[in-house]
């Protein structure tokens, strides 16, 4: 008979404390929901994506945002995934000592972590209130956006967002966080 597998829960302090000592030194780890999770491997059609949605985004943010690149947001105790682009409030000098909690817009590149990027960190990133979400979907050239997360006793974080829907190349999208700017959904995908 055999002893059934026990999972342990992260914390992120615990992960914190093992980024800073090096341990994970060179591996594409994420902590999501209290368990540490491999990301996608990055190809040249994603990064250049992200080059993409960086150069956009950039030029519409107003005043008082920083987009930043796959870089930490400490959402809770368990979870500090790197979104592939994230519009948070501040200055680049504001996160010296620690991650952003709060981001205006997250948005993940997707090829084969659309499944993952669509359910558990969509339901995360709902559950942190991050109000606008945007998956880049690069199989179906398309963007899809979720907006107002909504307490969901069946989503994988207990969160799911209400609004969801997808745009095509000839369309434009406002970020929530500067609704008087558009971008063209064009201009996001590689």
């Amino acid at each position: 008979m055999q002893t059934p597998l026990t999972l342990r829960r992260w914390q992120r302090a615990e992960y914190d404390r093992l980024v800073g000592l090096g341990i994970f030194e060179g591996e594409p780890l994420e902590l999501i929901g209290g368990q540490l999770v491999v990301a996608e491997p990055q190809g040249a059609y994603h990064a250049s994506a992200i080059t993409r949605i960086d150069y956009a985004l950039r030029a519409i943010v107003p005043s008082g945002w920083i987009v930043r690149l796959q870089a930490p947001v400490s959402l809770d105790e368990e979870s500090e995934p790197e979104p592939d682009v994230a519009v948070v409030p501040g200055r680049p000098g504001d996160y010296r000592h620690s991650h952003p909690a709060h981001a205006a817009l997250l948005v993940e590149v997707a090829e084969s972590s659309l499944e993952i990027d669509r359910t558990r960190k969509g339901s995360l990133y709902a559950r942190a209130a991050v109000a606008d979400y945007w998956i880049v979907n690069i199989l179906e050239q398309r963007l899809e956006v979720y907006r107002e997360p909504v307490p969901d006793e069946a989503a994988p974080a207990g969160w799911r967002y209400r609004r969801t829907f997808t745009l095509g190349p000839g369309e434009r999208i406002s970020p929530l966080a500067a609704p008087g700017a558009a971008v063209s959904v064009a201009d996001l995908l590689p």
